[in-house]
């Protein structure tokens, strides 16, 4: 195998690899708040939203067309030459430019799993490849046109555009339906939150697995195995399948982690605010996955859950865990950018393939050890709704907080 080969093999290898991070860290922007309100048992609704976001990655390839050229600046965009790498690039440091990127997505992505807290695993990866782009050819790498148009202003525009439709959508829910029996408004709500964040998962699979499908393109386009006008009628089905499938086991298997700062760290949800959340959440992706806007479903969620408190009069709102999301949120390009860059400055001073292998092993063991550290303090399925510990945001265990409870009777 050549050592382009090779680069080539292990950046697609790290893609599927983002894309199966991008699953279970996201899994909570369609799922937290059903598994919160009790309207789908936790397994129940991972399967569900594993199943719906791999159907959602073979809807469009408008977001992976923006992905290959409105980040990096490695290929000519116009012209005879269009496709074709940039005066003094070769496809060999165009990969690893795209796979030190793709080691800060992920490294960030696992980063604040860790710790719970729900930042963009679409900034991650656009910040990476920023990173790994400047360290590699300046800032002339960079599309800032694109990023500014396609990542940045959205960036800033959806949280609170969510915020705002989903209080409205609360609203008007508690509006219409205070005659309603308590019991009968919750029972009908649940059942309406299973079909409000099925579409919601749909949309994640719309609009997050087509950035690693995006990514892969670019290498392949950089490499010289894909045409790049051919990327806006459609991708092979390799690359949709593969993207598709690791999405889709990521978020089965659950990042309990996040689904739990969502579902009981933000609001003291109950099934109509949920509902509305959910709805707004799946209006706002969908519409700017087919505008080909790379759009942060996670930043989208976060703003319509808090909508959702903000539009129920007495609900209990943690700004706190908020503001804490809210600087994950800003550092996470600039974060993502410098793993990315210190990544491309590792592989270049090794060199070749060698360089390539000494960072993908680096990835696997900073991974293992997030892993493992995670397994200290373990969220899954039996305790992702258990009481939320208002000092340090920790899970507290049934029989503590029974044991609470009975101390503050006293």
């Amino acid at each position: 195998m050549s050592a382009e080969m090779l680069i080539l093999v292990l950046l697609v290898i790290t893609a599927l690899g983002f894309d199966f991070t991008n699953g279970f860290h996201d899994t909570g922007n369609a799922m937290a708040t059903s598994i919160a309100t009790g309207a789908l048992k936790p397994k129940t609704a991972v399967s569900i939203a594993a199943v719906l976001n791999l159907v959602g990655a073979f809807l469009s390839v408008e977001v992976a067309a923006t992905i290959t050229k409105d980040v990096l600046k490695i290929q000519q965009t116009s012209g005879e030459d269009k496709g074709d790498l940039i005066a003094g690039l070769n496809a060999e440091t165009a990969m690893i430019i795209i796979f030190a990127g793709l080691i800060g997505g992920i490294l960030w992505n696992l980063f604040t799993w860790l710790f719970g807290l729900p930042s963009s695993s679409s900034h991650a990866l656009f910040g990476g490849l920023i990173g790994s782009g400047m360290a590699a050819i300046g800032t002339s790498g960079v599309n800032w046109d694109g990023i500014t148009s396609k990542i940045l202003i959205p960036a800033l525009m959806a949280p609170i555009i969510a915020c705002a439709v989903a209080a409205a959508g609360t609203w008007m829910i508690y509006a219409l339906t205070k005659k309603v029996a308590e019991n009968k408004k919750a029972q009908g709500f649940r059942a309406g939150q299973i079909a409000s964040a099925s579409l919601v998962s749909l949309a994640h699979g719309t609009g997050d697995a087509q950035k690693t499908m995006g990514v892969i393109a670019m290498a392949l386009i950089a490499s010289g195995h894909l045409d790049a006008s051919s990327v806006e009628h459609g991708l092979p089905f390799w690359i949709v399948f593969s993207c598709a499938a690791a999405i889709a086991i990521g978020t089965y298997l659950g990042g309990w982690r996040i689904i739990r700062t969502l579902g009981k760290g933000l609001v003291e949800i109950e099934s109509p605010q949920g509902m509305a959340a959910e709805a707004s959440s799946a209006a706002i992706i969908l519409t700017s996955s087919a505008a080909g806007m790379a759009l942060s479903t996670t930043q989208v969620a976060t703003g319509s859950i808090l909508g959702s408190g903000v539009g129920k009069k007495g609900a209990t709102v943690r700004w706190s865990v908020a503001g804490r999301m809210a600087v994950a949120w800003i550092v996470t390009l600039p974060s993502a950018g410098l793993v990315g860059a210190l990544s491309y400055y590792v592989a270049d001073i090794i060199g070749g393939a060698a360089g390539a292998v000494v960072i993908f092993l680096i990835l696997v063991a900073l991974a293992g050890y997030m892993y493992w550290r995670a397994q200290q303090q373990k969220v899954d399925a039996n305790n992702v709704n258990d009481e939320w510990d208002e000092t340090t945001g920790s899970i507290i265990p049934p029989e503590t907080a029974a044991a609470k409870a009975e101390t503050e009777k006293v």
